[in-house]
């Protein structure tokens, strides 16, 4: 039996079970548990919050790796030098896209065709000179095409095609030497120094010359065969002027419909070619020009002088006048005469040679020395059809050069300032990425993008920021608890709008009316202000008793039906207003009167619409900005005596304003980041205009437009990743702006 001693321990007074113990240690271990879920949520939601941090500085890493390499400088190194068997100098260079193998026109008249890899000669044709040897060479620009003027006054044209087939795993480049074409341009075999040729794709060809009595002569010779008896006939045109110099330079462009030359007094000469030569536009260049040739697509001319200049000049649209030629880009000159210009077959870009062996790459549009340095020697210039390589004929030896030019497009200059692109008559800031051609000078200015993201949000807001503000004031100060109960949720719920359907209302639905009724949107404006007012006037008229009758809130029906009335009202004198203020139409008098076109998707249709999405996030944050205000400041200025008005307006707007701050640059984040408003309400053209009845396009809409279409890692698909660097630094710095703005707001009216 257990003793009295040991049961007494057990079983104090009152006979039961002491179990304080068990008690402690239930409590110790509840306290274990919650620390450990304290500590286990407070784990998680710093991890969240870290993987929030490390997503957003992920994506950024990213779009930053992407946009580097717009940054990159070209390189241009010797690859291979192989030896190349001629006689007599190389004057004329053509390769294939691959890079592989290279055709060479020497003054004897014999094309080789070298295959790189061993320097071997593959296959070999002499043109038929009749024993007279070639005076001069050409390469055509943008064309595979050798062709060369012999002593006796004929023009020779042989065409180098590439035939590329797959022999198992291994390609295989085959040349394809046509039958050259003979074109006479003196009938007394005198020599033809000065000429320039080309053949169209469906096989016209075009030579032009200076005949030794200083006659410019072109002729154009067309082949043509009956589908049906096969029967094959040839015509002939020849075209002659006067021309008062002597011509040290010709090139024809590609459509053979104008001819560019140079004369012995550094004069820049411009035919146009139809039916006959017309007279020639004359442009004083400078000092003797020493080369001379044509940008991708025949309208750019590239100009080396005697001085080590390079320039670019093309045909620019004159206000009061036919185009005239025009001096658009100078480069830094080199240090000795040019002697080869070798222009690119793929963008705007080019080489130039130097008389002292140096060398440069170029680009055009973006105005831009991508690369400079030596030559191995001097010779014969060219660049490969795609532009990642370039030949150099020496006497006796071949040279290729790799070429690394991945964005030469993208410059300072081009992506945010001001570029005369060609046909233009001056400078200007435009986005156009494609074409239907192949010869089209991308425009990637982000100005117009910029210009547009603004006005978007410029619009927006204006509209915005004035009916959120008041409208939560009016909500946390004024309105009734029960009518307020229903009204905020209503207005958040806007927010819950995709965005896509508001784009779709505004485009198709909202924007014809607007069109339509555009002075009754004139009259709205005027009159809901004024009829806000007086009816808040004649509310504050109305006897006490009657004011009493009616349910707190209740005054908001007044004025729900006072604005109705002011919308109808607006609606029925649009006519009226239209007639008799603005001619009977509102669009031609705008046209008339400021020369400003009216767009049926304008800024005024985004502003709207985009205004309408961005209401309920200022409202919001501005409502909760208001009502957080202490009640004891409230209380304190009625007690004072002062009225409803004055305490909201001197007391509790000022120190809500750093929240009311904080809604208006949250608002502005949203407009600026919005897509499918802008995309499907406005017109979506990159147009460089504050005018708000013109359409405009914003970065983030270019960059839905434009990212399902660019080629990966191309020059566009970079500049649409800058774009949206752009749209994170402009919400960066923005809303960093706004957060010391805030702060500064909220240390001067927390004394308040």
């Amino acid at each position: 039996m257990a003793r009295a001693e040991d049961i007494a321990a057990v079983l104090p007074s009152g006979g039961r079970r002491n179990d304080a113990p068990a008690r402690r240690r239930d409590a110790a271990a509840r306290g274990r548990r919650r620390v450990a879920l304290d500590r286990f949520a407070t784990g998680l939601v710093s991890a969240g919050g870290f993987a929030i941090i490390a997503s957003i500085l992920a994506i950024l890493v990213f779009i930053v790796a992407e946009v580097v390499p717009l940054l990159g400088a070209a390189t241009v190194s010797v690859a291979k030098v192989v030896p190349l068997p001629s006689a007599a100098p190389v004057r004329a260079l053509v390769g294939d896209e691959f890079a592989t193998h290279v055709a060479a026109l020497d003054l004897d008249g014999v094309v080789r065709v070298l295959r790189i890899a061993d320097g071997a000669v593959v296959a070999e044709e002499t043109l038929p000179t009749g024993g007279a040897p070639l005076v001069a060479t050409q390469v055509p620009p943008g064309s595979g095409l050798l062709s060369g003027a012999t002593a006796d006054g004929r023009v020779l044209l042989a065409p180098v095609r590439w035939d590329a087939r797959f022999e198992g795993q291994q390609r295989v480049v085959a040349p394809n030497l046509a039958t050259p074409i003979a074109i006479e341009l003196d009938a007394t075999k005198r020599p033809v120094p000065v000429f320039a040729a080309g053949v169209t794709p469906s096989g016209a060809a075009t030579a032009a010359g200076q005949l030794a009595d200083g006659t410019l002569v072109v002729v154009r010779q067309t082949r043509r065969e009956n589908e049906f008896t096969g029967e094959v006939s040839e015509a002939q045109e020849r075209l002659r002027a006067t021309v008062p110099e002597r011509l040290t330079h010709l090139v024809l462009d590609p459509q053979q419909r104008n001819l560019f030359g140079a004369d012995a007094r550094g004069n820049l000469l411009w035919w146009a070619v139809g039916s006959a030569i017309g007279a020639p536009q004359i442009v004083p260049a400078g000092p003797a020009v020493t080369a001379l040739s044509l940008l991708l697509g025949g309208r750019s001319l590239v100009v080396g002088q005697a001085d080590g200049a390079v320039s670019v000049w093309f045909a620019a649209a004159q206000a009061d006048g036919p185009p005239r030629l025009t001096r658009v880009r100078d480069f830094p000159s080199r240090p000795a005469p040019i002697t080869e210009i070798a222009p690119s077959q793929r963008d705007k870009g080019f080489m130039a040679a130097d008389a002292q062996g140096g060398l440069g790459l170029y680009y055009s549009t973006s105005h831009r020395v991508l690369w400079s340095g030596a030559a191995p020697f001097a010779g014969a210039l060219a660049i490969a059809p795609r532009g990642t390589a370039a030949y150099l004929a020496g006497r006796g030896e071949l040279a290729l050069l790799d070429v690394a030019n991945p964005h030469p497009e993208v410059s300072l200059r081009s992506l945010f300032g001001r570029v005369w692109y060609e046909g233009y008559g001056e400078p200007a800031y435009v986005w156009q990425s494609s074409s239907g051609t192949d010869d089209f000078e991308p425009k990637f200015s982000l100005t117009p993008l910029l210009v547009g993201t603004l006005k978007g949000t410029v619009y927006s807001l204006l509209i915005a920021i004035p009916l959120a503000v008041f409208g939560a004031m009016y909500l946390s100060q004024f309105m009734h608890p029960r009518l307020k109960t229903v009204v905020k949720p209503a207005v958040e719920i806007m927010a819950a709008l995709p965005s896509v359907v508001l784009g779709f209302l505004a485009g198709l639905w909202l924007a014809p009316r607007v069109q339509r009724l555009f002075p009754a949107l004139i009259l709205m404006t005027l009159l809901f202000p004024l009829l806000s007012i007086g009816a808040g006037a004649a509310w504050s008229l109305l006897p006490r008793r009657w004011r009493g009758r009616i349910p707190a809130g209740g005054e908001v029906a007044l004025f729900v039906v006072v604005l109705a009335g002011g919308l109808w009202l607006s609606v029925a004198l649009s006519p009226w207003l239209e007639r008799v203020v603005f001619g009977g139409n509102f669009q031609a008098w705008l046209l008339s009167t400021t020369g400003l076109p009216y767009d049926q998707r304008n800024a005024i249709i985004v502003g709207l619409a985009m205004g309408f999405a961005v209401i309920p996030i200022i409202f919001s944050i501005a409502e909760e900005a208001f009502s957080n205000v202490p009640r004891e400041l409230v209380s304190g200025s009625l007690a004072l005596g002062a009225n409803r008005w004055q305490t909201v307006t001197r007391i509790v707007l000022p120190t809500a304003s750093p929240g009311i701050f904080s809604a208006i640059m949250v608002g502005f984040g949203r407009a600026v980041g919005e897509t499918m408003i802008v995309l499907m309400a406005t017109g979506n053209t990159p147009i460089l205009d504050w005018n708000p009845f013109n359409g405009f396009r914003t970065l983030s809409a270019n960059i839905a437009v434009e990212i399902p279409e660019a080629p990966m890692s191309g020059t566009l698909y970079r500049v649409l990743f800058l774009a949206a660097l752009l749209l994170f630094l402009v919400t960066f710095v923005v809303n960093t702006a706004a957060e010391l703005v805030r702060q500064r707001l909220r240390r001067r009216y927390a004394q308040l």
